[in-house]
């Protein structure tokens, strides 16, 4: 068997092998850091498609209580690019999917936000939040129900109720409407929701 020969075939093994551990790899428990990790775990995101349906990012809320607020005017000639979850102050507001906690900070509309990384790449975006979960990190993996942070009105929400403003962004496409992806989901609580994300069917 001549050397080229050789060096083909080991490639091929090599991206075999690589195509298996990453269809083997299992994102670590809820909460808890991806770490070394992170390459493998990115790779199943981007390789899973976002479902239709996800978990209502805030506990107790049901979808009928969710009103469509996509694209309605907003100060300095912006429009929203998000929905608007009313509910009492302090209350969990919940991983609408599986994914890495990217980024967890604050800005002058948002106050208190946290960024997932989703499946297909997709982000979403938490905003207005009272505070952080004390357990949640940059990093960190997170299971669909997993309390994030709490509904409040920083930013520039504060002469609002509070609220949850929750947002979706598709890689290549921008923002889109999270609505659709809400408007049948059955009520969230932390405790209970289905992870209907689970890699091991991935």
């Amino acid at each position: 068997m001549d050397r080229r020969y050789c060096s083909i075939l080991l490639r091929c093994i090599g991206i075999t092998g690589l195509i298996g551990l990453v269809s083997a790899c299992q994102p670590p428990v809820s909460g808890e850091a991806v770490g070394i990790q992170y390459p493998m775990v990115y790779m199943q995101l981007s390789q899973q498609e976002l479902p239709l349906q996800l978990g209502i990012p805030v506990e107790g809320v049901t979808a009928r209580q969710i009103q469509d607020t996509w694209g309605a005017a907003r100060s300095e000639g912006r429009t929203h690019q998000g929905v608007d979850i009313f509910a009492k102050r302090g209350t969990p507001v919940l991983s609408s999917t599986v994914g890495i906690v990217s980024q967890i900070g604050t800005n002058n509309l948002g106050g208190k936000v946290v960024w997932v990384l989703g499946p297909n790449l997709s982000r979403h975006y938490y905003a207005h939040l009272d505070n952080y979960a004390e357990n949640i990190a940059e990093g960190d993996w997170v299971d669909v129900g997993e309390v994030i942070g709490y509904v409040g009105n920083t930013g520039n929400a504060q002469s609002t109720p509070p609220h949850l403003h929750y947002g979706i962004y598709l890689s290549g496409q921008g923002a889109v409407n999270p609505y659709p992806y809400l408007k049948f989901t059955q009520t969230s609580k932390s405790t209970d929701i289905h992870n209907s994300n689970d890699f091991s069917e991935s």
